[in-house]
């Protein structure tokens, strides 16, 4: 490869990585972020979830942390949560939004929102589970931001404590 090249190349990815960090600079003070926080998704690589199906209580859970995220990023004044429910067409027509490439971040730009949020709980076990953050700019698709914790236990502690864990440790704290 020649030099001009691997010198491209390099201006490239330093230019990329510069613009991605830009993207993601606190609001100045007084701005908020708006963001759009899209319901939780559930993975289940159980062996229960394979032979007894989707369970009530843990669909419930996925509602529950979703509020709670959009909750805890409204007290903090540093992210104007937006309103889901008008692309609830578009959200029902993407499927899983953990698997549609992006296209979160099209229905995040359509209401109005710079960042797209979507979170994911795989349950490995009932012992076992992880809570997943994404975070994708609005107007390009580009990555922000992964986030996981692992919890132990499938209760609603768990699950709040974990993503408060999240919210507090990784995703405020910048």
């Amino acid at each position: 490869m020649d030099r001009a090249l691997m010198a491209f190349r390099a201006k490239t990815i330093a230019t990329t990585l510069a613009l991605c960090v830009g993207l993601w600079q606190p609001a100045e003070a007084g701005e908020a972020t708006r963001v759009v926080v899209f319901d939780f998704e559930l993975i289940d690589t159980s062996l229960e979830g394979e032979m007894k199906g989707e369970r009530p209580e843990e669909q419930r859970r996925l509602k529950m942390i979703g509020d709670l995220l959009r909750r805890k990023l409204a007290e903090s004044e540093r992210f104007l949560v937006i309103d889901q429910t008008p692309a609830a067409e578009a959200i029902a027509e993407a499927g899983y939004l953990h698997g549609c490439n992006g296209c979160e971040a099209d229905i995040a730009r359509g209401l109005g929102a710079e960042v797209a949020i979507i979170g994911t709980v795989q349950k490995v076990s009932n012992l076992i589970l992880n809570i997943n953050v994404y975070l994708r700019d609005a107007a390009s698709g580009a990555p922000l931001r992964a986030m996981s914790v692992d919890i132990r236990g499938n209760t609603d502690k768990s699950w709040t404590r974990g993503l408060s864990y999240l919210v507090r440790n990784r995703l405020l704290n910048n």
